[in-house]
C-alpha cells in the first residue's frame, strides 16, 4: 500500500461507524432490506475470527461459514462474485461442475509414473474464502468430502502409498436454491432445505433469502436495476465520449482504471473517512 492509503486507512479505522461503512461497501449495487443482514456477515467472515487453542489441545476453528439459500433471482451468486473478488485469497466454483478430489485433493501419476499430491481449492484457498455456488446440485458424495474441511479445518489423505494432512484453513460461503427451486410457504423449512444435518451444522450463519411478492416492492427493486444500468452508462460511458472526428467511441477502460489507481483509493477511502457517506470503492 502507499502511505496516502495508509493514512486514509488508520482515518478510517478510527471512524465509530466503519462497520456500516464497510456493510454499505459490500456489493452496494445490490439494494433491499434482505440484504442488510446478509452484507453484515459477510464483512464479519472476510475479517474473519480468532483462531482459539484450548490448555487440552483442542484447535477450535475462527473461520466462518455463511450459507445463502432462497429463492432464484435473489443475486446469491453476485454476492459470491463480489467476495470471491475482493477477498486477498477467493476461489469461486459452482457445485454442478466440482468433484469431491477438485475440493479436496488428489493423486496424480505424472509421466515417469510416480504418484504426487495436487491440491484441491479448499487447500489453495488455505486463509481465504471458498464461495460454492449451487450447492445443492452437489452430488452427496462430493458434500461429504468437505466436512472435515469446513470443521477440522484440514483434508486427510490417504491414496496411492501417500498418507499426509493438508491445512484448508478456508472460510466458505455457498449459495443454494430450495428443494422445489422456490420456497414454499406451505411446507416447514426442513421440507424445504434438500441438505443433510451434518452439512448444514458446520454452516455458522444460515439466511433464508425469498422472494416475497409485492408490488411496490417489485417496482422499487425493477427501479434501482434500472437506475444502475443508466448511471453507470451516463458515468462510465457518455462522460468519457471521444468526441474527436477519427472516433466515436466509450472509453470505459480508461475510466476504470483511473478509479482503481492507489490515488484515486486514498482520496474515496479519506473522503468516506472523514465524512461517513458514500461507500468505498473496491475495484473488482
Amino acid at each position: 500500500f502507499s502511505p496516502a492509503e495508509e493514512e486514509a486507512f488508520r482515518a478510517l479505522s478510527r471512524n465509530p461507524d466503519v462497520y456500516d461503512i464497510l456493510c454499505r461497501s459490500i456489493a452496494p449495487n445490490i439494494s433491499g432490506s434482505y440484504t442488510v443482514d446478509i452484507k453484515k456477515a459477510l464483512v464479519c467472515q472476510l475479517a474473519g475470527g480468532v483462531h482459539k487453542r484450548l490448555p487440552d489441545g483442542v484447535r477450535l476453528r475462527g473461520d466462518i461459514n455463511v450459507l445463502l439459500l432462497g429463492d432464484p433471482s435473489m443475486a446469491k451468486s453476485q454476492f459470491l462474485k463480489f467476495v470471491s473478488k475482493v477477498a486477498p485469497i477467493g476461489i469461486y466454483t459452482s457445485g454442478k461442475g466440482s468433484s469431491a478430489a477438485g475440493l479436496t485433493a488428489s493423486v496424480v501419476r505424472d509421466s515417469k509414473g510416480e504418484f504426487y499430491l495436487e491440491g484441491g481449492a479448499m487447500v489453495l484457498a488455505d486463509g481465504g474464502i471458498v464461495c460454492i455456488d449451487e450447492f445443492d446440485k452437489m452430488r452427496p458424495n462430493d458434500r461429504v468430502a468437505i466436512h472435515e474441511a469446513m470443521e477440522q479445518q484440514t483434508i486427510s489423505v490417504a491414496k496411492a502409498g501417500i498418507t499426509t494432512v493438508l491445512n484448508s484453513r478456508a472460510s466458505v460461503l455457498a449459495a443454494a436454491n430450495p428443494v422445489f427451486g422456490r420456497y414454499d410457504d406451505l411446507k416447514s423449512a426442513h421440507e424445504n432445505i434438500d441438505l443433510m444435518t451434518t452439512i448444514l451444522s458446520r454452516f455458522d450463519v444460515i439466511f433464508l433469502v425469498r422472494d416475497i411478492r409485492d408490488e411496490e416492492r417489485d417496482r422499487n427493486i425493477c427501479q434501482h436495476i434500472m437506475g444502475v444500468h443508466m448511471g453507470a452508462a451516463a458515468a462510465g460511458n457518455f462522460d468519457n465520449y471521444n468526441r474527436s472526428s477519427n472516433a466515436g467511441f466509450f472509453d470505459t477502460e480508461n475510466d476504470n482504471s483511473a478509479a482503481s489507481t492507489p490515488e484515486a483509493i486514498a482520496e474515496n477511502a479519506m473522503n468516506v473517512a472523514t465524512t461517513g457517506e458514500g461507500e468505498l470503492s473496491v475495484p473488482t
